[in-house]
């Protein structure tokens, strides 16, 4: 298939309807609007259902409905309506409810701004409803990274069957660029409808989806399944990550979406000036990718982040030195540049080459 130019929020539809999403339930905030927009005129034309909710919660809590029954479904939003979706997320985690949530971020905290940031790393990745419990957060770097990350998504919350984040910046939502609608998910393993879907129980059987468990112990089991087989399952099968101009890099820049893009430009350009510095951009920001922070040749690593910094414990972490991760940040809806993190690399590594 040829490329077409769309827009970030529209194409992050179209991805849906061609993965076989029939079941869209979101509320308008900016800068999300269009992937609604474009649900509302395109879903029904498929045999699909788009509806409107009246908030954010009911939204995911129909999400919920319709992924019990095993369908294909999805919600939206940005940053404070994602934070009002937190208490439903956590139902479709207990409830194993295969579903996608696109998350399209802005500055806050509260409403905060309506332009881009990348502040809802946290709320992602360690999540703001109750209990122990991950969801994969998949964090795109382009319009075409989103469509397909977006296709990758229901195949991840089907094999696992759990809730899936997309997780992007306003500017990967807002932003113009050439996408190929094509590109085939990887295909992965699927828990038959029949075992626990509401309304495929086979004859003879009631499938149900339980999520108040009166029963501590039996709680306990639950959570002890997710984390010694879901979880380690999802780590080993579904962690991603980018390495560029990393094959003799002494530095490097830790960072995912639109800032791993400027980060870019200003590798190549400290490189011309014969800086060894590289960066490496998680594509999963949970599973958090491991292995790139094992190279012992990295002197000192930069993350750069629209935010005060919340994914640098990950990387310290990661790379097991506290003292050999610094950072640089924008907030509040602000934008790097590429001569920012010039003149930072410049200041703080002392010109190294």
């Amino acid at each position: 298939m040829a490329k077409v130019i769309m827009k970030g929020n529209e194409a992050i539809a179209k991805a849906a309807i061609l993965a076989g999403c029939r079941y869209f339930m979101g509320y308008p905030i900016t800068p999300q609007n269009e992937v609604p927009e474009y649900f509302s005129r395109e879903l029904p034309l498929v045999g699909g259902t788009f509806v409107q909710a009246e908030s954010e919660v009911a939204a995911i809590n129909m999400v919920y409905g319709a992924g019990a029954a095993g369908a294909r479904a999805m919600t939206s939003s940005s940053s404070p309506g994602i934070a009002l979706k937190q208490e439903g997320i956590g139902y479709c985690v207990k409830g194993e409810i295969p579903c996608v949530v696109v998350s399209m971020m802005r500055g806050g905290p509260g409403l905060g701004t309506i332009q881009p940031s990348q502040s809802d790393y946290l709320q992602a990745t360690r999540g703001g409803s109750n209990g122990d419990y991950h969801i994969p957060v998949l964090a795109p770097g382009s319009v075409q990274e989103a469509v397909d990350f977006v296709k990758e998504s229901f195949e991840i919350a089907e094999c696992y069957r759990t809730p899936v984040m997309v997780l992007c910046d306003g500017l990967i939502g807002q932003m113009m660029e050439p996408v190929e609608l094509d590109h085939e998910p990887t295909k992965r393993e699927k828990v038959d409808l029949s075992t626990w879907a509401l309304g495929h129980s086979p004859k003879g059987k009631t499938n149900t989806i339980i999520n108040l468990d009166i029963d501590a112990p039996n709680c306990e089991r639950e959570n002890f399944r997710f984390f010694e087989e879901k979880y380690p399952a999802i780590e080993k099968n579904e962690v991603r990550w980018e390495e560029f101009m990393m094959e003799d890099a002494e530095y490097a820049f830790v960072s995912y979406g639109t800032t791993a893009r400027i980060i870019k430009n200003a590798v190549k350009a400290l490189r011309a000036e014969g800086m060894k510095i590289g960066l490496v951009r998680p594509q999963t920001l949970w599973p958090f990718p491991q292995k790139p922070f094992e190279n012992k040749k990295i002197k000192k690593w930069i993350v750069g982040e629209m935010n005060m910094g919340q994914m640098v414990p990950d990387v310290q972490l990661a790379c097991g030195k506290k003292e050999d991760v610094l950072f640089y940040g924008r907030t509040g809806g602000m934008i790097p540049t590429p001569e920012e993190y010039i003149d930072f690399a410049k200041k703080e590594l002392g010109g190294a080459k």
